[in-house]
């Protein structure tokens, strides 16, 4: 809506005339009489809107800039976040259409002078900008596909050239769906409705004053398959989802067909122990867990210490594991600087490697000994890797993440994809939590119907490189990417001709038979069988058909309810009002975000959903140092605090969360 301050100067314009619409005609309707109007009107110049109208005796018509600006709210326009303006500037042209005593309509001309001169391209007239009914329908499935405004814009003119639209009517439209849905609902009473009809498993927290802190939902599709594929898990928090700047846990699952699905999403207002503890009894209750219930073998994260905490206090059997990508991208971050040109940075990044892909507790210890004496005049980057990332050796070094069932996981980046998808489908940062909801089951949706439809595909379809009698029993059972897992190990074991001691860690990790076992097979003249393959990967023992059968049957109930809804909710509403025995929920308060803000800042915009870089993502610029107060360096590559604590290093790693 188009607004400006009251006390505004009137413009002065010299009056007028618009030419009279003809007047002769009589009307069958007042809808004819309407078009009649404003077809003649816009060959002028001008735009016609009604002020007054009885729909059974007469309409008044003026001028769409006549009338002056009233203000809706209370606050001072100079105290408003947005700067509006008008286009009323009390234009006195004024027609009247009058219905007859025999049902016809007639036009009379009651004041003829405009006080402004005609547009020279009425698109500047809101109403020359409306869009039909059809393309409102059409509006309203494009925006609930995720689709952008300016997307569904050029899809319209596709039918319609002449539509004089801009991207900020579609933006009006948006908005007023979203009013009509909430039905004069809060936010967020809307979204807790909605997640209450649609068969979400959702859990909440308020603080004191009644502000909602905690938000745990997870879509019923997701319920279901994270029970299926309970195993492995992948944790990580996504920012810039939201206006409130509430960070939101994403936790991820593998699917059967190593891809991933949704799990479940978590919104909190902090990123402590205690708020992560909560996230993940949540999760546990979803998945069914508690006394004498299996828990996740598996979790990888990053190193976020309070969120490791809380997965030892929630989940005590299960293994956490830290991304070895970012451990990297870490190392690169603070290690490459004490590196000249012409030193040996690839050598340093590649017993790093090495370091960590020990096998064993012994080889690690002998990997480690031997990157201290090959860089030891780099002890900066040394101790820092030690007293970093050495007292969290058992959760990313091979010699210890290889004894759990982790199915090939041990970065976080399905986390990492699965931000980027929902932010996808998010477009900006600055909706609330309803508009996020609804975006994360566009996604969840869309990620089911992928699921389903490659399990159906699988269950019918033999690669040709794998029509081998020695997986007879398998194929079509066990997903295709399982199969090429165990087709690598058959190569193995037919080509290899010395073995090594078999360590297990392939099936240990995989829940698959490695090549040792596939050769002590055919050295029996047997084949490989079912009951050899993990669960994870079988696909002949799933069906989700059932799962979107009850879907369909909620949505039904849903839209069957929500007239209902409609005409109950002012009595509700009045209801609580009388008996405040149900605390009412308020919106969150808009967070401050962790960490220092970026120089970048003013230069991005607040709806952007890219995150912000962190050393890890880009170069760090030289500070002032904290420890010798020195310009040009920082506390991690200060030599003077090298030299005072490099007679004092222990080098004696305890865990970092005391004795497991």
């Amino acid at each position: 809506m188009e607004e400006s301050d009251a006390h505004s100067p009137k413009l002065e314009v010299k009056s007028t005339k618009m030419l009279p619409p003809p007047t002769e005609n009589f009307f069958q309707s007042r809808e004819e009489l309407l078009k009649h109007v404003r077809d003649f009107a816009m060959t002028q110049g001008y735009m016609i809107s009604i002020k007054r109208s009885d729909k059974e005796k007469r309409v008044i018509l003026g001028c769409d800039r006549g009338g002056t600006y009233r203000s809706r709210l209370s606050a001072a326009q100079s105290n408003r976040q947005r700067k509006t303006s008008t286009r009323l500037i009390s234009c006195p042209f004024e027609l009247q259409g009058i219905r007859m005593s025999e049902g016809i309509w007639v036009l009379k001309v009651k004041k003829a002078d405009h006080n402004h001169p005609p547009s020279e391209d009425v698109s500047a007239h809101p109403f020359c900008r409306r869009f039909s009914e059809e393309e409102v329908v059409q509006i309203k499935e494009m925006n609930a596909a995720g689709i952008r405004p300016r997307q569904i814009l050029t899809t319209l003119r596709q039918s319609n050239p002449n539509l004089k639209a801009i991207s900020m009517d579609v933006y009006n439209i948006k908005g007023k769906i979203r009013r009509e849905n909430r039905s004069g609902r809060s936010p967020i009473q809307a979204l807790l409705d909605e997640l209450a009809h649609c068969g979400f498993l959702y859990y909440f927290q308020c603080d004191e004053e009644g502000q909602l802190t905690h938000l745990f939902f997870a879509h019923p599709i997701s319920v279901v398959l994270s029970k299926s594929y309970s195993n492995v898990f992948i944790m990580d928090c996504s920012y810039k989802t939201n206006k409130y700047k509430m960070p939101l846990l994403d936790i991820v699952g593998v699917t059967s067909f190593n891809t991933s699905f949704f799990s479940c999403f978590i919104f909190l207002s902090k990123e402590e122990e205690e708020d992560y503890v909560w996230a993940l009894k949540m999760f546990e209750a979803m998945l069914g867990g508690g006394a004498g219930h299996s828990q996740p073998a598996v979790i990888v994260s990053d190193r976020e210490v309070a969120l490791m905490r809380a997965m030892r206090v929630v989940f005590p059997a299960t293994a956490n594991l830290l991304c070895v990508w970012r451990i990297e991208k870490d190392i690169v971050s603070n290690c490459k600087p004490h590196f000249k040109d012409g030193d040996n940075w690839s050598g340093f990044l590649s017993s790093w490697t090495n370091l960590i892909n020990s096998p064993t507790e012994i080889a690690y210890h002998e990997a480690w000994r031997a990157f201290q004496t090959q860089f030891n005049e780099k002890m900066v980057a040394l101790n820092y890797i030690a007293s970093t990332w050495l007292p969290f050796k058992e959760y990313f070094i091979k010699a210890w993440t290889e004894k759990h069932l982790h199915f090939g996981n041990r970065v976080t980046s399905r986390a990492k994809g699965a931000h980027s998808m929902l932010k996808s489908h998010l477009q900006f940062s600055v909706g609330d939590l309803q508009v996020v909801k609804n975006k994360i089951c566009l996604a969840t949706e869309m990620q089911f119907q992928e699921i389903k439809t490659r399990l159906s595909m699988e269950r019918i379809r033999i690669p040709h490189d794998l029509r081998i009698p020695f997986f007879n029993e398998l194929v079509t059972h066990v997903s295709i990417f399982a199969l090429r897992e165990l087709f690598k190990q058959y190569q193995l074991a037919r080509s290899n001709p010395s073995w090594s001691v078999c360590m297990n860690q392939f099936t240990t990790t995989m829940g698959l038979p490695c090549a040792h076992r596939m050769k002590s097979r055919m050295d029996e003249n047997q084949v490989m069988h079912l009951s050899d393959i993990h669960l994870q990967w079988r696909i002949d023992h799933r069906s989700f058909n059932n799962i979107e059968a009850g879907l369909n049957n909620q949505e039904e109930r849903h839209q069957q309810q929500e007239h209902l809804v409609q005409q109950e909710r002012p009595q509700n509403q009045l209801s609580q009002l009388v008996e405040t025995v149900t605390p009412f929920i308020q919106e969150p308060s808009v967070l401050r975000p962790r960490g220092r803000p970026p120089k970048s800042k003013e230069k991005r915009t607040n709806s952007s959903t890219s995150k912000d870089h962190s050393a890890s993502d880009s170069e760090k610029k030289s500070g002032k140092c904290s420890f010798c107060k020195g310009v040009g360096h920082n506390n991690r590559t200060c030599q003077l605090k090298v030299t005072a604590i490099a007679s004092k290093f222990p080098m004696i790693y305890a865990h970092p969360f005391g004795t497991k």
